[in-house]
């Protein structure tokens, strides 16, 4: 499918811009193309939405534990999608929100709708 290479691995176990930066996020999401991990629209910086935006990657998969959907930006659409290289999740030991130490005691009050 044009759009996701599962041969690919995550780029880390956490988004790679909120780590950078020392933020935080409330759920994880997977470029399904070139891997990289970020922020879901829900957390306060959507570094995911803004990777798409930068590269054009068209599909994200869920990087959360027991989640398996793709979403496709252009189509504004959920997809079923092959399996993506190892591993398929952040550690179900990482807390989500996450990362651990950095979530604001009000984090429910910054998330987005």
């Amino acid at each position: 499918m044009d759009g996701i290479d599962p041969t690919v691995p995550p780029s880390g176990t956490g988004c790679q811009e909120c780590l950078a930066d020392g933020g935080w996020w409330f759920h994880l999401r997977r470029c399904a193309q070139c891997g990289h991990i970020g922020c879901c629209d829900s957390s306060p910086s959507q570094h995911t939405t803004a990777h798409y935006e930068e590269t054009g990657h068209p599909f994200i998969q869920s990087f959360e534990p027991g989640e398996d959907w793709f979403y496709n930006y252009p189509e504004n659409a959920m997809y079923n999608g092959p399996k993506l290289a190892a591993p398929d999740s952040r550690p179900a030991d990482q807390p989500a929100p996450g990362p651990a130490g950095k979530v604001p005691p009000n984090w429910m009050d910054l998330l987005h709708g």
